[in-house]
């Protein structure tokens, strides 16, 4: 799969799980994160920088998916593989 099509279906799982997936510009803000999953209004919330290369955008949604109950979601067996990949971490 193309890195592209990956974090498609990374964004995809986190929609079907209920997570808001959301990219902001956190240089504007002066504000230093990597990004990761959070409680916002008491809803789940993925925030990524969005200035971030695409590789590092898809691992920081993959490792904050697998702090979530995903395994009853369907995904394809290489998104799912990923999300295992960073669970194990």
């Amino acid at each position: 799969m193309k890195p592209e099509q990956i974090y498609s279906e990374l964004k995809n799982v986190a929609e079907r799980l209920g997570i808001a997936v959301e990219e902001h510009n956190f240089r504007a803000t002066g504000v230093t994160t990597r990004g990761g999953s959070c409680i916002v209004r008491g809803k789940p919330v993925i925030l990524i920088d969005k200035h971030r290369p695409l590789q590092r955008k898809i691992r920081i949604l993959a490792s904050s998916l697998a702090e979530f109950p995903h395994e009853e979601i369907y995904a394809v067996p290489a998104i799912r593989e990923l999300i295992q990949k960073y669970a194990e971490e």
